[in-house]
């Protein structure tokens, strides 16, 4: 499969903005932009949209961990047949589901586009456009009318889209009544919180990446205090890591409670009474 470079990528996200857009000023009689204005507009979006989408290194296919939190999901991402060509990735902060988002993007040679970049003034110029698209943080975004536009101009070009946010659709705070139709009519599908198997997996990978020596005890206590998601845990291991580095001491549990004071749950509290799940190798199953 031909893979798309950086400029390619923001390039063909560029032709759908730029004939979405074109299209819009031209029936409203607003194509006021040209010369320099509109050379200066296109460098400025280029520089913006080249920083949203560098892909970051870790989201990849390889550093994925399956789970049954994210099972629906990985299941939709695997077919073709999404209903009008888009899906729709739900689920709380930590969940996957950006990680997720750069999977299949990376797969189908796809730009992946944060929405609060997504600006109705951004004119780029023309290229062929791409057939798969990525745009993430929808709960974000800034600008509803260059949304809507995106979305009208990737349905003409038949683009196949995957977005992501916090919320699905029906529950997004959406102005236009236009853009609030077409997102509702979308397909989507949750990602729940990280499951018990999940958040051990990750934070015993995490460690062991960063080759930090916690002893099992604090591992233990570490998984009872930190609130059950997967940014709570890449936060700890990344605080952990860089303070032992700093003061060259050893991960105790007085010395994590100290660099996690404000990360920790009270009493224990993201631990279930009922739940005698400890982390160890046997539990976490194979690491895909």
């Amino acid at each position: 499969m031909m893979m798309l470079s950086l400029d390619g990528r923001w390039s063909c996200i560029g032709n759908l903005l730029e004939e979405a857009f074109r299209a819009a000023k031209r029936r409203k009689g607003e194509d006021r932009m040209v010369g320099d204005e509109r050379g200066d507009a296109a460098s400025s979006a280029r520089r913006q949209l080249t920083l949203a989408l560098r892909p970051p290194q870790d989201l990849t296919a390889a550093r994925f961990v399956p789970a049954v939190s994210n099972a629906a999901a990985r299941t939709w991402l695997a077919q073709m047949n999404w209903p009008d060509r888009r899906l729709w990735l739900w689920g709380p902060e930590g969940s996957g589901k950006t990680h997720l988002l750069h999977v299949w993007a990376e797969r189908m040679a796809a730009p992946v586009v944060d929405a609060r970049h997504l600006d109705s003034e951004t004119l780029l110029r023309d290229d062929p456009a791409c057939a798969a698209l990525a745009i993430d943080s929808l709960e974000s975004c800034r600008d509803e009318r260059a949304l809507l536009h995106l979305l009208n101009r990737a349905r003409e070009k038949r683009v196949r889209l995957l977005l992501a946010a916090r919320v699905p659709p029906a529950r997004l705070d959406v102005a236009l009544p236009d853009l609030a139709s077409r997102l509702r009519a979308i397909a989507a599908v949750a990602i729940a919180r990280p499951d018990d198997r999940l958040r051990a997996t990750l934070l015993l990978r995490l460690l062991a990446e960063r080759q930090l020596v916690v002893p099992q005890p604090v591992v233990d206590w570490l998984w009872q205090h930190l609130p059950r998601t997967g940014s709570a845990i890449l936060q700890a291991v990344q605080r952990l890591d860089e303070a032992a580095l700093t003061h060259g001491r050893p991960v105790t549990r007085a010395f994590a409670q100290l660099v996690l004071a404000d990360l920790l749950a009270p009493d224990g509290s993201a631990y279930d009474d009922d739940d005698d799940f400890m982390i160890d190798e046997a539990a976490t199953g194979p690491v895909v």
